[in-house]
């Protein structure tokens, strides 16, 4: 793709004429519903390879970047992410399109009879989707495919650029692309990648306020931990106070968290002396922030835990957790530890009898 457009003043209506005429009509009007085209200063449509050229030079002229290449096809898509971000002002708007795996799936099952599709969509899977991320065959994987092309999830790509300086403006799913539009909110991080291992850390609220990494095993897509805040923005919490309509879980991540198996290796953190077996739920730094503030003092006066009050109480609702959190804090404060022998044995009760499910 070659550069479209790059103008300092608005985009002319011949230029739009152009663009729409490449991109698609849809398209146009999704760029239109999240950049002014009359007021910005500067349009750039741009390849990966030529944003180093507006890397330091045109930086303050440069308003917003529309790159309608999917963003499969990059060869180090964190690497590209932060180009773009030093590219952008504060505040500067970038627009993109991945191919999740979602419409991955649509495209071959448009391309062959329903009994090939499933075949080839079983070995896509194991070949891009577990080869390609696990630490032994990665290094293989990444020698034969040269970086062609990503198999992306919807969740790590918004995850990616959360992780790389932006925040999620829109999104919507046109003519089995998945475009975006996000805005720098903050430079891109340097230094080590997160690790997308099957165990991984996440930062938590821990007694005294302190930042603690919180052990799980992952039953997300990859870059899911930095959509938590975006996630809950959008859609809240669910009746067991987790993030509701999360579309960042896996398949066989929801079956994970139905056993409660994700949770097990919180142990390391109760060996470490971070957490408790039980107490309040580990939160991140937007939903303890979304608490009540008394609540929020009364928290970080003992450790989280690994079992929260609301399934010893065998109870749900957002509400009903907020509840169920005030009772045990004023128990815990009243009884001291043996508070938390009491909802111990309540908890393994309600889990025997399967009164309580993760989600």
């Amino acid at each position: 793709m070659e550069t479209l457009i790059k103008n300092k003043n608005a985009v002319t209506d011949n230029q739009k004429k152009i663009f729409e005429r490449l991109a698609g009509k849809k398209v146009m009007n999704f760029i239109s519903d999240q950049v002014d085209l009359t007021k910005r200063k500067t349009i750039l449509v741009l390849p990966w390879d030529e944003i180093t050229m507006y890397e330091n030079n045109d930086k303050e002229q440069i308003r917003t970047i529309i790159d309608l290449q999917v963003i499969n096809h990059k060869e180090n898509l964190d690497e590209y992410f932060k180009y773009v971000n030093n590219a952008l002002p504060d505040a500067g708007i970038f627009i993109g399109c991945v191919e999740s795996h979602t419409e991955r799936k649509q495209r071959l099952s448009l391309k062959h009879s329903q009994f090939i599709a499933k075949i080839i969509w079983f070995l896509d899977f194991v070949i891009h989707r577990v080869l390609s991320k696990l630490t032994l065959t990665k290094p293989v994987y990444n020698f034969f495919s040269k970086g062609k092309y990503k198999v992306l999830s919807k969740a790590e790509a918004l995850g990616r650029l959360c992780y790389n300086g932006f925040e999620i403006i829109g999104h919507e799913r046109i003519n089995n692309l998945f475009y975006f539009s996000v805005i720098k909110t903050k430079l891109a991080p340097e230094g080590n990648k997160p690790h997308y291992g099957i165990v991984f850390k996440m930062n938590r609220i821990g007694i005294n306020g302190k930042i603690i990494g919180v052990y799980k095993i992952r039953t997300m897509y990859a870059y899911s931990e930095f959509l938590q805040d975006y996630v809950v923005k959008l859609n809240g919490y669910n009746k067991a106070g987790k993030p509701s309509r999360d579309f960042r879980l896996t398949g066989w991540g929801t079956i994970i968290r139905a056993l409660h198996l994700d949770e097990l290796p919180q142990l390391l953190n109760v060996i470490k002396g971070d957490l408790n077996i039980v107490g309040v739920r580990p939160l991140s730094r937007f939903g303890f922030k979304s608490l009540p503030e008394d609540l929020q003092k009364e928290r970080i006066k003992y450790k989280p835990g690994c079992i929260p009050p609301s399934v010893s109480l065998g109870i749900t609702g957002f509400k009903e957790v907020i509840r169920a959190e005030r009772l045990y804090l004023w128990q815990r404060k009243k009884k001291g530890p043996v508070t938390n022998v009491k909802y111990f044995g309540m908890a393994v009760y309600n889990l025997a009898r399967r009164k309580t499910f993760s989600s």
